[in-house]
């Protein structure tokens, strides 16, 4: 049996300093009434940090914007009683000695894909967009915009000043940064559009450097980001390295710390023209191609991706020798770990322990509870 010890060394950056290289990875939960979290969410959190995981990264949680998120039950981040009870999560983490980082969000013109719910104002994206000739919701103004790129910066400090270890910007999936990139979502004619995604990548360079002003220096920024979108999972951003050098570096240069690498299953090759069908992931390439730390995510220890969770269906525990291999040569820094948490809270114990034969797959009763 292949060796687990690559994944229980120890990260440091800037002030993060993690016990080993495995990241919960965020999960929406909807499971916080009325948006405010409480006892059950801190519960929730620390039995993963008891688990063993090195860094947590929370659901997403969203921005003081008017239509900033697409479920009534999504956690927020803003106001004095969403704070507080978020308060509680980061201490009930740091007392079972773990490290958490917020996922700062805003869902854009997105559908829930649980219900009909709707916010009271209508959504925004940059050109009132759900998806390429779909229209939904109103197009961003400037003021939409400095707004929401305030938002962003305001609930970065919020993060820092509660005693968060680190917070990570959501810029995939087709949400709103992600909508701002896409050039079927983005038909903007100003500075935050164009023809590359270079140009396209204004907003989310804008949102970083004002996020980097609001924490400092020292507070370590993640940014997560991916090529496909819930709107069509075969879109891609940069097709080749040279259009993802132009999409990463400047972002990096804003002031992001870690890139968080988004696939649907982390052993795909991203330019399999290039390094063929073994070669450098998203997160593989994203590093060598700006020299920051990455993490790498999709389908770890788990038979099947997680869009079949949605179907109802479970997922298998499956081997984890490619991973180690790809991290002992150092492809990535920090590897997340998604479903298979769900079900199985002490997972990074287990292996940790090599207790394999007691590791589970993803039970999508998982789903369910909030436990």
């Amino acid at each position: 049996m292949t060796s687990t010890d690559i994944l229980f060394q120890p990260f440091k950056l800037k002030t993060l300093d993690l016990p080993n290289r495995i990241v919960m990875a965020p999960m929406t939960r909807v499971m916080a009434p009325d948006g405010i979290p409480g006892p059950a969410n801190a519960a929730y959190y620390r039995k993963r940090a008891e688990g063993g995981v090195g860094l947590i990264l929370s659901e997403g949680t969203v921005v003081d914007r008017p239509a900033s998120r697409n479920e009534k039950d999504i956690p927020v981040f803003h106001g004095d009683a969403a704070l507080k009870g978020w308060a509680e999560v980061i201490n009930e983490v740091h007392a079972a000695g773990g490290k958490m980082a917020p996922q700062i969000w805003h869902t854009g013109s997105t559908k829930s894909m649980q219900n009909a719910w709707v916010p009271d104002a209508p959504v925004e994206s940059p050109s009132g967009l759900l998806a390429p000739d779909t229209p939904r919701g109103v197009a961003m103004s400037d003021e939409d915009i400095a707004d929401t790129i305030a938002a962003f910066a305001s609930a970065a400090k919020s993060a820092k000043d509660l005693g968060f270890d680190s917070l990570e910007i959501h810029g995939a999936h087709g949400y709103l940064i992600d909508e701002f990139f896409w050039s079927g979502t983005n038909l903007r004619d100003d500075r935050y559009g164009g023809k590359t995604i270079a140009e396209r990548s204004t907003f989310a360079r804008e949102v970083v450097a004002a996020t980097r002003a609001a924490v400092g220096p020292d507070f370590p920024i993640i940014l997560r980001l991916s090529q496909w979108k819930q709107q069509d999972l075969t879109a891609r951003l940069a097709p080749t390295p040279d259009e993802m050098t132009s999409w990463l570096a400047p972002l990096v240069e804003a002031g992001a710390d870690i890139l968080h690498c988004s696939q649907r299953r982390f052993w795909e090759p991203e330019f399999p023209e290039l390094d063929g069908e073994n070669g450098l992931n998203f997160a593989g390439w994203a590093k060598k191609l700006t020299g920051a730390a990455t993490i790498s995510v999709g389908s770890v220890g788990l038979s099947s991706d997680f869009f079949t969770a949605f179907g109802g269906q479970g997922s298998k525990q499956a081997e984890l020798d490619q991973l180690i291999n790809r991290m002992e040569k150092g492809e990535f820094d920090l590897i997340a770990i998604g479903r298979v948490l769900l079900t199985d809270p002490d997972w990074v114990a287990k292996v940790r322990d090599n207790r394999m034969a007691e590791l589970k797959g993803f039970d999508p009763a998982s789903l369910g509870e909030l436990v």
